[in-house]
């Protein structure tokens, strides 16, 4: 059995989503499906599927790659409460 879902959208919106659906070469409805069951997916407690863990990780590891300069906590607020910038 089907149900039907309405959503109010302002014309910018509705604009924007026909935009994305087309590029994908989809309907808007089959797009916001997608999006929808996507979404469910990635929202569900415990649903770690290999995917999600694997996109998780390689989004750590790739921010772990940068390498920044930093300070101890306390220096770091200091320095960005002073109006002459560190010292």
């Amino acid at each position: 059995m089907s149900t039907r879902l309405q959503v109010v959208l302002n014309e910018a919106e509705m604009n924007e989503y026909r935009r994305l659906a087309a590029r994908e070469g989809l309907t808007l409805s089959e797009w916001v499906r997608q999006k929808l069951r996507r979404s469910g997916r990635d929202e569900t407690p415990g649903n770690e599927t290999p995917g999600n863990i694997e996109r998780k990780l390689a989004t750590i590891r790739a921010a772990a790659r940068h390498n920044f300069p930093t300070a101890d906590i306390d220096q770091m607020v200091k320095a960005e409460s002073s109006p002459h910038g560190p010292d």
